[in-house]
């Protein structure tokens, strides 16, 4: 079944290599992940982000691409992608990583 859990980053601009590594998640080189992201604000007097806050579509433009989930017997599980923030100045972003079972094929 597939699960999923968000990351947030605060101040970002421009074209960003990420790699978020996930304890308790079962991701491989096999695996097969989706990765979105989406514009979001802090809320004055809050300590940090809420799972519940509502992210944001208008606005500068945000993407991911180069999604590559990672891990084995000598490598942690995670995912690495590039963040593309089409923005004049560093906004906030909440990436949303979904991992579902490993690929089965190829052809």
């Amino acid at each position: 079944m597939p699960r999923s859990f968000r990351v947030f980053y605060q101040n970002q601009q421009g074209r960003i290599p990420k790699n978020v590594n996930v304890n308790g998640f079962d991701i491989t080189n096999s695996s097969a992940v989706l990765v979105t992201a989406a514009l979001w604000e802090t809320v004055p007097g809050q300590f940090g982000p809420d799972l519940n806050t509502r992210l944001r579509v208008h606005g500068p433009d945000v993407w991911v691409s180069n999604i590559v989930p990672h891990g084995g017997a000598a490598e942690a599980g995670g995912v690495e992608f590039m963040l593309h923030v089409n923005a004049d100045q560093p906004v906030d972003v909440a990436v949303t990583i979904t991992a579902f079972d490993p690929c089965e094929g190829f052809g």
